[in-house]
């Protein structure tokens, strides 16, 4: 094997190293986060839906605990995500406590290439 031949598969390897290492999958899927909270959530305020916007889902507002207490936080746009469904936060009684789910997208079952 020839100097230069060795320069360039030493080089083409390393190439591939650092591209492997910096590689980062798309975020098909998220992990699931919740956490539990002694007291139950206030009611949801009232929020006017705006009308729809072309390729975005309105993400309605909820209560985030935060610091020890709850904290209102205000509906906004997503970009819409082709082939997954929005699912808001929620609250779920969870023994004498609430647990928190956050919000995420999942996959559309019956998604099939649509645009």
């Amino acid at each position: 094997m020839t100097t230069l031949t060795r320069k360039l598969a030493l080089l083409a390897g390393l190439g591939l190293a650092v591209g492997a290492t910096a590689y980062v999958p798309p975020a098909a899927a998220q992990g699931y986060v919740s956490v539990t909270v002694g007291t139950r959530p206030p009611p949801p305020r009232y929020e006017r839906r705006p009308p729809p916007r072309s390729g975005y889902v309105w993400a309605p507002g909820y209560w985030n605990w935060a610091g020890g207490r709850y904290i209102w936080i205000g509906g906004r746009w997503y970009g819409s995500r082709p082939g997954y469904i929005y699912r808001p936060p929620v609250y779920r009684p969870y023994g004498h406590a609430w647990r928190y789910e956050r919000e995420r997208w999942d996959r559309d079952p019956q998604w099939r290439g649509r645009r």
